[in-house]
């Protein structure tokens, strides 16, 4: 007697219903979040390791070589260091840019021919063993970028994943949209039918160019957005953070190799900075799509390079505050106060350049001038930071020297209307922690607030009238970017007039809030480009077209086949 064995399902019946109900949402209109809805607390009933064993897991890696398996292994490089002082002593694998990009290609034609549900299901696995390691790629991140843990958890954990899953689910949405088969007639030749097919065709081998403040939350969408669509990726992270992406691609290799795929799919590379690898692998002919989130200046240059490409460039740029009136002056001192200093002023929401008329502006506590604003400003900053603990759960430590020369450099453009001071860490005695830096200028001091400052500096910025901050937000953040515009007024017609500004602007607008968390928004509400071409632009669809067929003669009901003979009788109705 023959023997039932239980087939094990594929990838995408086992998450069918998680992406399809992703899906619904998305076309709903609404935001679903998985993975963070699923996780307590204290996550332990999410499937995640638990903080103990997610720092136990994440000590193993320090100070031990990080094994691939990659093609094109020249040696060993180390990039990274810890702005707690703990020694990471990570060295990764240097491989050849060529070879990566060649394995990539080669590895391209399988996945294409696995079909969009394999992908998307691979895809989802993929994410949700991530979820299960989200502690250990918050220490990562922590140790990495310098964010404090929470903030850390907050771009590693699940609502990174949660981003990333939206980008899934649209990506498998959009591919799914083109029709297989089609059927017209022809417009010449007398009406001939005509049939056809259509294949969505990858572009080819995508590089995501990975940023040194959030390397999971900004690259995660790129990653997900390209393989789904039929793309193998090369990841190259930015050299101070490499070990959140490190994980993430290890993880999908893992994966992958299970379901049968090539671990090429998705590769690793990491080289000393001076070799500058992501330019060569942005500009390599093979390569068809770059992602990057990041300075305006390095987008810039991938839109000039990477000509053969197609490049999803979304600039973090100048943030700006557009301040009119207000009901709730104590509010928003403390809010924006609050948004200066969060994770360095390396938040994505922090501020860069408020706009303030010279002439002062109205509020439930009177008439409030540009200087009193800057006073205020400093004196919530000091509350804030005068505890050490809550001081560094808000700051963080200060990742590189870069950031400590910027703070040097732009006390010479202007007042100083709050220093910049060392902060102590109650833990990490070497851990280089400080209070922001708020400088005033003038409008006509464009030059200097039109340069992005990387972190802890904000300029507080004289305008004529709220119509003059309101033409420069416009003009400034639709030149050099910026995810986020902030205005506060209590006048109908400034907030309109705001919302025309930032649609001219192409930047995110929100209204009388006074404090943005650092992940505000969505996936979909983020994507490069608006969203939909983020996704579609990384495949064509190829189509093909024939005569076709004769339609089958319809069988006269008069005429019964003989079983027997296999001779037609025909019966005839007197």
């Amino acid at each position: 007697m023959a023997r039932l064995t239980a087939v094990r399902p594929g990838p995408y019946e086992r998450h069918r219903e998680l992406l399809q109900s992703v899906v619904r949402a998305i076309d709903a209109g609404e935001c679903r979040r998985p993975f963070t809805e699923a996780t307590s607390q204290d996550a332990a009933d999410a499937g995640m390791r638990s903080t103990r064993t997610a720092g136990k897991v994440f000590c193993s890696l320090l100070g031990r070589p990080f094994e691939l398996g990659q093609p094109g292994e020249l040696g060993r490089v180390r990039t990274e260091s810890s702005p707690y002082g703990v020694d990471l002593a990570i060295d990764y694998p240097r491989c050849d840019p060529r070879e990566l990009v060649a394995a990539a290609g080669r590895a391209a034609a399988g996945w294409r021919a696995a079909g969009l549900y394999q992908r998307a299901g691979l895809a989802v696995e993929i994410l949700r063993r991530l979820n299960t390691r989200s502690h250990e790629l918050a220490l990562a991140v922590h140790h990495t970028t310098g964010q404090p843990l929470q903030a850390a958890f907050r771009a590693a954990g699940p609502r990174a994943q949660d981003r990333a899953l939206e980008t899934v689910a649209q990506a498998f949405a959009e591919s799914e949209r083109v029709p297989t088969e089609l059927r017209w007639a022809s417009a010449e030749g007398g009406g001939q039918p005509l049939r056809g097919t259509s294949t969505l065709a990858p572009r080819g081998v995508s590089l995501l160019v990975g940023c040194s403040e959030f390397p999971l939350w900004n690259g995660l969408p790129g990653l997900f957005a390209s393989l789904v669509t039929g793309n193998p990726v090369v990841v190259a992270p930015h050299p101070r953070s490499v070990l959140p992406l490190a994980i993430a691609v290890r993880v999908a290799r893992q994966v992958l190799a299970e379901a049968g795929h090539s671990q090429d799919l998705v590769t690793l590379a990491v080289a000393e900075p001076e070799r500058q690898v992501h330019r060569r692998l942005a500009t390599d002919p093979a390569v068809r799509i770059v992602d990057f989130t990041g300075c305006a200046r390095f987008a810039d240059w991938l839109e000039q390079h990477a000509r053969q490409a197609v490049v999803f460039a979304h600039r973090t740029g100048l943030n700006t505050v557009v301040m009119d009136s207000t009901d709730d002056y104590r509010g928003l001192v403390r809010g924006l106060g609050l948004s200066l200093c969060r994770c360095n002023g390396m938040a994505r929401t922090t501020p860069q350049n408020i706009l303030v008329p010279e002439s002062g502006f109205s509020t439930d506590e009177g008439h409030k001038t540009l200087r009193d604003l800057g006073a205020d400003l400093g004196d919530a900053v000091d509350r804030l930071l005068g505890h050490p603990a809550r001081a560094a759960r808000v700051l963080g430590a200060i990742p590189a020297g870069a950031v400590r020369d910027v703070l040097a450099e732009a006390v010479r453009y202007g007042p100083v209307l709050h220093a910049s001071g060392r902060v102590a860490h109650p833990d990490h005695a070497r851990a280089d922690l400080r209070s922001p830096l708020l400088v005033r200028l003038r409008a006509s001091d464009e030059q200097v607030y039109t340069r992005e400052w990387p972190g802890l500096v904000s300029f507080l910025v004289g305008t004529e009238s709220t119509s003059h901050s309101l033409a420069i937000l416009r003009r400034t953040v639709a030149r050099h970017g910026a995810l986020y515009a902030s205005v506060h007024s209590t006048d109908p017609l400034v907030l309109a007039a705001a919302e025309t500004a930032a649609l001219d602007a192409g930047v995110h607008l929100v209204e009388n809030l006074d404090d943005l968390p650092a992940d505000p928004s969505s996936a979909r509400a983020e994507l490069p480009d608006a969203g939909a071409h983020f996704i579609t632009g990384r495949f064509r669809v190829v189509g093909s077209r024939r005569h076709a067929p004769p339609a089958a003669p319809i069988p006269d009901p008069s005429v019964v086949p003989l079983p027997d003979s296999g001779l037609a009788a025909t019966l005839v109705d007197v």
